[in-house]
């Protein structure tokens, strides 16, 4: 097996090809079900939307009105097997402006954390300065894109901007009570997992340089479905630990959004903060605190 380094190389590699393949693990678009991509112009920018029935939720003129003032930013939506018209929707949108938006389809519901990772590899694998996510329903407004890249642009020390929900004077973040205090406390849990002090995994809102260091972190399915962003961060800590590297710490920037608030309607229920305290414990098995065991075996390149 080649090594980390023969793979990816040291420090930033070059985005990957058109046609490049993300690993034994890639998904590419003719792979989804009933949909083959057209060839796309390049973009500095591409941000993968995952959607599961968001038909009546998803604001399309927003990302319309965004993408025409912002031509160096696409948008790839993943079709989750949505039951509601979510697909009608998104094929539309392709359809009347395929220069700024691209659908994919699962066929069937995969859960988010695989949408999310079919769709970050289908847009690392085209030529794109920066790549990330973003919620459908824009929980953080479009208007925050500009910024994450910015800070990449200005921290070139730096690969991952999280975008981080912080209630300070002069931003307007709205969170439910109920969901803000749970969230505290599975962030308090993560930071312990991760061995950093990280303060907002589960931001919806992420954006990663395009190298192939980037690609890695997506290639092998999560573990976990809910807090798949925090074995993301395990990830990058196990590989600090297996190629003794730059950690975690080194490489994530953290953004306090300027606005947030909860859309009515959001998949996450108070429920799942507690299923997702269980699958903290899968994440700590299979990586150890801090990363500490490295990549598992079989996934180290």
């Amino acid at each position: 097996m080649q090594s980390w380094e023969a793979r990816v190389g040291s420090g930033h590699a070059s985005p990957p090809s058109r046609n490049a393949r993300g690993g034994a693990n890639y998904v590419s678009a003719e792979r989804f079900t009933g949909y083959a991509a057209p060839p796309v112009p390049d973009a500095q920018t591409i941000i993968v939307v995952p959607c599961y029935n968001e038909a009546e939720r998803m604001s399309v003129d927003s990302f319309r009105e965004f993408a025409a003032a912002h031509p160096e930013v696409r948008f790839l939506f993943v079709n989750d097997g949505s039951t509601d018209d979510t697909s009608i929707v998104l094929e539309s949108l392709a359809a009347t402006e395929p220069q700024r938006f691209e659908h994919l389809d699962q066929g069937r519901n995969q859960g988010k954390a695989e949408a999310v990772r079919k769709g970050m590899l289908h847009a690392l694998a085209q030529p794109a300065r920066y790549v990330g996510y973003w919620d459908a329903d824009l929980a953080t407004p479009l208007a925050e894109i500009p910024r994450f890249v910015d800070v990449l642009e200005s921290h070139p020390e730096r690969d991952i901007c999280f975008g981080s929900r912080v209630r300070l004077l002069g931003r307007a973040i709205e969170r439910n009570p109920l969901r803000h205090y749970l969230g505290r406390m599975f962030a308090t849990v993560a930071s312990h997992v991760l061995a950093l002090p990280v303060y907002d995994t589960q931001c919806g809102a992420k954006l990663f340089r395009a190298t192939r260091n980037s690609t890695h972190l997506f290639e092998e399915p999560f573990a976990v479905n809910w807090t798949f962003d925090v074995e993301i961060v395990a990830r990058l800590q196990a590989l600090a630990v297996s190629r003794r590297g730059r950690t975690a710490a080194d490489s994530i920037y953290e953004l306090p959004l300027n606005e947030w608030r909860d859309v009515a309607g959001s998949k996450v229920q108070a429920a799942d903060f507690f299923a997702a305290f269980f699958e903290m414990l899968r994440i700590w098995s299979k990586y150890g605190r801090g990363g500490a065991k490295g990549m598992p075996e079989g996934e180290t390149p």
